[in-house]
């Protein structure tokens, strides 16, 4: 057959490398709307339900069960229910009604019910709900922090440079499991080291990620994961209860934390009883209302290629975080798995959150090129840095990444790899050299690095569960150096689980140690003229108008 060469041509764009599917409703292969999703209903006795989405309590898997008795506000559940849910959609984009008046409602709703209100917004309208739903008045975002090898050095160093790019937030997670309380700590130091207050995580098994915080090597969690099916839920060994316990634990040795789901899950699982993906989700992230954490990082996560496949799939991904939002939970809207080859695409998957803003726009910017990241890679790395920033600019938004001049970056780098240099010396671990700080001062990533005995670091790593090393020991190691005020910051964090005020609703601190949160900087957005504008928040609007390559008409010679 001859080709039409346009055509041909077509066909070798990146985005013809990704994966497409029409929809399959029997297989959960749906984003919204799946024709066996339940049609919403609740009755109420006594204070007890006894029938939801189609379900009379005798019916109820472990998740339903869960769900009714701790995840809906029963107080407004039949007079939502009988709500026309366009008119709840419209609500929820209207600035004439405030978050505090439709927030009693959301709550209210079932998961079916949830489902079908999102559904009833269309891109642009799911765009300008988040702008009025997310908790906190600040938008802001998180990273990754990680490298192929594990190294110390780089991650420090990459930490301080993130921490001075304004990110409150760090997570880390290790190539070799055994690594994690050695990287842990290096994210740690190198976070304080590029600002007090930034706080960081370490994703591993559960037990070993609780193990860390009580050390005092991380201060948050995120990766505890819910599913929207009985089967995948329990094909994990847990229930809704088991998780619920696990974020007690977490809460009462002061770590904050938050659940992780994301719509694809059960698909990639298999077992997603025919329901549509957001239907899915809308009760992941009521398990997560029910559990009484305070947060979820969700928006396709990790399984971010089966909303990417089918059609209105990104659309299904803004609205599952929006669905968060509307539960009054702090949300991490994703954006941190790589899941496009078309630059287009990845762009306008992120593109959503990004103009809305979120509590954290992505759940894992990637802070070191994709490379080098152990998380699969991200939907934006380091290398995007100027383009993001660029189009923060363009727009006139805040999405959680400032500008850095390249002078600030080797100084800050450069004292964050003395800084863990130190640490490790301190606590006898294998030794960091002068050449080491040099690479990590002026590299990009891992093979720039001199390459470290893996095997003794391994040990090393091991050996600090082994001689139960604490924070306090960072602590000490530090204070005997000239980094007295890593170790002070280092210290102030681990007090901040004493005092707790940051395991509220979209907790973070700002300089000087401020926690702001729901509470205190919630979001007062009702249309033009209110909520949060870049443009008010002076430091990170000089910081935008005066990027380093904007030409400067003053010093033009002409």
């Amino acid at each position: 057959m001859k080709r039409q060469k346009r055509f041909e041509k077509l066909e070798q764009r990146p985005v013809h490398l990704d994966g497409f599917v029409k929809n399959w409703d029997a297989e959960g292969l749906v984003a919204e709307n799946g024709v066996n999703d339940p049609t919403p209903s609740i009755k109420i006795e006594n204070g007890v339900v006894t029938e939801m989405d189609g379900k009379t309590a005798d019916e109820f898997d472990l998740i339903d069960q869960y769900i009714a008795k701790y995840g809906v506000n029963l107080e407004k559940a039949e007079q939502v229910i009988n709500t026309d849910s366009l008119k709840i959609a419209n609500m929820m984009c209207d600035p004439n009604v405030s978050r505090s008046e439709i927030i009693e409602l959301t709550t209210a709703m079932t998961p079916a019910k949830a489902a079908e209100v999102i559904s009833k917004l269309n891109f642009a309208e799911e765009i300008m709900a988040a702008q009025k739903m997310r908790p906190r008045r600040t938008p802001m975002t998180q990273v990754h922090i990680t490298n192929t090898l594990d190294n110390p050095v780089l991650l420090a160093a990459d930490a301080a440079e993130a921490a001075q790019r304004g990110v409150p937030e760090q997570e880390t997670t290790p190539a070799i499991a055994r690594f994690a309380p050695m990287n842990a700590i290096a994210v740690m130091v190198g976070a304080q080291t590029g600002r007090p207050g930034v706080i960081s995580q370490c994703s591993v098994e559960e037990a070993l990620e609780l193990s860390m915080g009580m050390r005092g090597f991380t201060a948050y969690a995120e990766t505890i994961s819910v599913y929207g099916t009985d089967r995948v839920f329990t094909d994990g060994d847990d229930t809704p209860w088991s998780k619920g316990f696990l974020a007690s634990c977490y809460a009462s040795r002061g770590l904050k934390m938050r659940f992780t789901s994301g719509a694809g899950s059960e698909v990639m699982m298999g077992y997603t009883e025919g329901k549509s993906m957001l239907y899915l989700e809308a009760r992941c992230i009521y398990i997560t209302k029910a559990s009484g954490v305070q947060g979820l990082q969700n928006g396709g996560v990790s399984c971010i290629g089966m909303p990417g496949a089918v059609v209105g799939g990104i659309k299904e991904v803004l609205g599952e975080n929006l669905l968060c939002m509307a539960l009054d939970l702090e949300c991490a809207s994703g954006n941190d798995q790589a899941f496009s080859h078309s630059d287009i695409r990845r762009t306008g998957r992120m593109i959503g959150q990004f103009i809305a803003g979120t509590d954290y726009i992505s759940s894992g910017y990637a802070a070191e090129e994709n490379i080098d990241n152990t998380f699969a890679g991200s939907n934006m790395d380091v290398l995007d840095y100027d383009d993001y920033i660029t189009l923060e600019r363009d727009m006139a938004v805040n999405g959680g990444i400032m500008p850095l001049e390249e002078e600030q970056s080797i100084k800050i780098r450069n004292k964050a790899a003395k800084v863990v240099q130190a640490v490790f010396e301190g606590l006898d671990l294998p030794k960091i050299t002068d050449e080491e700080v040099e690479a990590a001062t002026y590299g990009s990533g891992s093979v720039d690095m001199p390459k470290r005995d893996l095997v003794q670091d391994m040990k090393a790593a091991q050996g600090l569960f082994d001689r139960d090393i604490t924070v306090i020991d960072i602590v000490k190691a530090l204070n005997n150096t000239e980094y007295k005020d890593v170790a002070e910051s280092v210290l102030k964090l681990a007090q901040q689980k004493v005092t707790g005020d940051y395991l509220q609703t979209s907790a973070v601190f700002e300089a000087g140690w401020k926690c702001v949160s729901a509470i205190n900087d919630a979001n007062d957005y009702e249309g033009p003229g209110t909520g949060y504008r870049v443009w008010e928040d002076e430091d990170k609007w000089n910081r935008l108008e005066n990027v380093p390559w904007a030409l400067d008409p003053q010093k033009l010679e002409f």
